[in-house]
């Protein structure tokens, strides 16, 4: 089963839409009791960095997702901002992230007119390895909608990037900590596909 964490940001019915049309198992976890029981993990998230990582320290879940990820080491699954807090912090706030993977949070500098802020539309999405998180993807196009991008301490730690007047990490991995800077639930054949490949590590 896989949980979606449910802590007032992100898309969280459309992802869980596209699950359940998909007819695989998923729930919206409002609790650190709905969420411990999940086979996988999506954190989704929206807006400001640190009113996510206050909403979600708020939320009463945060101790037991650190538990499930960092511990029993399950899979989980960050989007947009969601891959932010995964990080140490942001160049957006002064709280700290979620420390599950190396790495800051930059304001994206595209250095050219014509990439302007925030980065907001479709994108071409270039896997580096083949993960099984981009299995049967083929030149994949992805739905962006951010001003911040994830610096990762280790190139080792790249999953995909995206050029937006530079080369930014628009999705990352260590061990079972992913993430996406990109909006699979908005991406139509593309986002079902990641989603269901998440769905099948």
């Amino acid at each position: 089963m896989i949980a979606i964490v449910d802590y007032g940001l992100g898309n969280v019915r459309a992802i869980g839409n596209i699950y359940k049309r998909l007819d695989i198992p998923v729930r919206l976890a409002t609790t650190a009791d709905e969420l411990r029981s999940a086979d996988k993990v999506v954190l989704p998230g929206v807006g400001a960095f640190d009113w996510a990582m206050s909403r979600l320290n708020a939320s009463g879940m945060r101790s037991c997702l650190d538990e499930l990820v960092m511990h029993d080491r399950r899979p989980v699954l960050g989007i947009c901002v969601g891959m932010q807090m995964m990080g140490r912090g942001s160049d957006e706030g002064a709280l700290e992230g979620l420390g599950w993977i190396d790495g800051m949070v930059k304001k994206l500098d595209g250095g050219s007119p014509r990439a302007q802020l925030p980065h907001m539309g479709w994108n071409d999405v270039a896997p580096c390895e083949g993960d099984g998180l981009f299995k049967g993807l083929e030149g994949p196009r992805f739905y962006f909608l951010h001003s911040y991008y994830f610096v990762p301490g280790a190139d080792a730690v790249v999953l995909a990037t995206t050029d937006y007047g530079r080369e930014f990490a628009s999705s990352v991995r260590s061990g079972n900590t992913r993430g996406v800077q990109f909006h699979p639930e908005k991406s139509h054949t593309w986002g079902v596909q990641l989603l269901t490949n998440f769905a099948e590590l």
